[in-house]
């Protein structure tokens, strides 16, 4: 069954994946217009990390190395585009690719650090490598508001309203899901998938896996900033909780959830995690725990997660 999944999650047809993406795309222009805007507003928050969470994916499913660091990535990027709009003023078209710049480079010193690893060890230098981040957003006070965060209305007036900012961010998560498709459907994006299923013979045939997981890992990090930048317009406010732990660890089981190495299960798995929170938590506190049953259950019944479990039954079917 193994072997079914893992190979079912990595087909499908062309002409059927852009009907469903046709489809899809047509869906969420349509919504917002039957929506109240609080559901408009999540299904923005939906979007946003669903980039996210593809970022990670990136890494996790595709070059097999799961981070728990990207966290610190997307909140670095939302703490510069609040800082500099919100404090010294600094125009939104000059702080969203500051932004993106220094998520970028902090991805950049993490992968000179991890990319060495493999396993468990990634996975925990990663995790200490958010901490640190963590750790400076929280008593770099004077930069960083400490606990209390930063606070500022960053979005532009022409979007300041729910509807108008749901369309542009729609815009943008299509343009960012397809330049990863592109990237990970290169010729150096199946060099990262050769590398997750045999790092040595990869090396045997003379490529530099090393370099390929540090650009792997960079452009993982860049993806991830801009989705931490669409996010500074979304929440107005950022805090040592952005890039805490919990936050790489809410994108990982996104992805988890949907299917990891299918990319666009990222998607789903932003989606059931964001609705149930937020239709969990109108009934009970608890909702953690409903969330935490939800992940259980996928790992036993679905390991390969949903689009992933999907895709092996059409396969077996055609079979």
């Amino acid at each position: 069954m193994s072997s079914v999944l893992s190979s079912a999650v990595r087909r499908s047809s062309p002409r059927a994946t852009f009907a469903w993406l046709a489809g899809t795309l047509a869906l969420l222009a349509i919504l917002p217009a039957y929506l109240p805007t609080y559901h408009v507003s999540v299904l923005t928050q939906i979007l946003i990390f669903g980039v996210f969470a593809m970022s990670i994916d990136i890494l996790a499913g595709y070059a097999g190395r799961t981070s728990l660091g990207h966290g610190a990535i997307f909140g670095t990027a939302t703490y510069v585009v609040l800082y500099f709009v919100s404090t010294s003023g600094m125009p939104l078209y000059f702080a969203i690719p500051l932004a993106v710049l220094a998520a970028t480079l902090v991805a950049a010193v993490f992968a000179v650090l991890a990319i060495r690893t493999t396993g468990v060890y990634f996975l925990l230098l990663t995790l200490a490598l958010g901490m640190i981040v963590w750790g400076i957003c929280l008593r770099w006070s004077v930069v960083t508001g400490g606990e209390n965060g930063i606070r500022g209305d960053v979005r532009p007036a022409v979007i300041g309203d729910s509807r108008s900012f749901y369309y542009v961010t729609l815009i943008c998560c299509t343009a960012l899901t397809y330049a990863m498709v592109r990237f990970i459907n290169s010729p150096f994006g199946l060099t990262l998938s050769g590398i997750r299923d045999s790092a040595g013979r990869m090396r045997s045939l003379g490529y530099d896996v090393s370099m390929h997981l540090f650009i792997g890992f960079v452009m993982s990090g860049f993806f991830a900033g801009l989705a931490g930048a669409l996010y500074a317009m979304f929440n107005n406010f950022v805090s040592p909780s952005t890039v805490a732990l919990t936050q790489s660890v809410t994108g990982l089981l996104m992805a988890i959830v949907g299917g990891v190495g299918t990319l666009f299960g990222a998607l789903i798995g932003s989606f059931v995690m964001i609705t149930l929170e937020n239709f969990v938590s109108y009934y009970t506190q608890r909702w953690p725990t409903v969330l935490g049953l939800v992940f259980i259950f996928t790992m036993i019944f679905a390991p390969a997660g949903v689009l992933g479990t999907i895709r092996a039954l059409r396969a077996r079917r055609g079979n």
